[in-house]
């Protein structure tokens, strides 16, 4: 696939089944994701793959956490539960930050969220579906200890990624001048 094809069609694909990406498709996920900018050769980010039983797992996670907000409702809780078995991989992406002199936290956290879009694109290259989803529960502190999380480690994402069920919408055609401006204004 033509590298600017790649960057002008990707989108997002939602509705996800079996199979999940084989171990030589995941070395390649991964191996794009490494190669984020990384000012400083820190590498801040980590990653923790959940397929299988573990889905469950990571739904009653997320359940739990739910549960004890005062507005929970049996809904809410079931809706919890379900949210990672809508593919059968998930990749939670971790940015690891760390003080350092010349790196800030902020510029760390950029990072990891470029080795998430660089997983993006590699999926799409590879024709595996895949969306990047965040939510209430991407922040939350139970869900983090509950992962295994550390000190100044957050989640940046989960995603999700499978083959894709039927074929993946065509991206919306944007104009750039909406969203370019010269500086200083003319």
């Amino acid at each position: 696939m033509d590298a600017l094809d790649l960057l002008l069609n990707r989108v997002s694909v939602t509705r996800l089944c079996d199979p999940a990406p084989d171990a030589a498709q995941r070395d390649l996920l991964f191996r794009a994701a490494l190669r984020a900018p990384d000012h400083g050769q820190l590498r801040p980010w980590r990653f923790l793959t959940v397929e299988g039983e573990a889905r469950q797992a990571l739904g009653e996670l997320f359940a739990e956490a739910v549960a004890g907000k005062p507005d929970a409702t049996p809904e809410m809780l079931a809706k919890a539960r379900k949210m990672p078995l809508r593919a059968p991989l998930l990749v939670v992406v971790v940015a690891t930050l760390r003080d350092h002199s010349k790196v800030p936290k902020d510029e760390q956290l950029l990072a990891a969220g470029c080795a998430a879009h660089g997983m993006l694109l590699a999926a799409h290259a590879l024709g595996i579906g895949a969306v990047w989803r965040t939510g209430a529960l991407a922040y939350d502190e139970q869900v983090a200890a509950g992962l295994g999380l550390e000190g100044d480690e957050r989640i940046v994402g989960y995603l999700y990624l499978g083959t894709p069920e039927g074929s993946p919408r065509t991206p919306p055609a944007l104009e750039p001048e909406q969203f370019v401006k010269r500086w200083p204004a003319a």
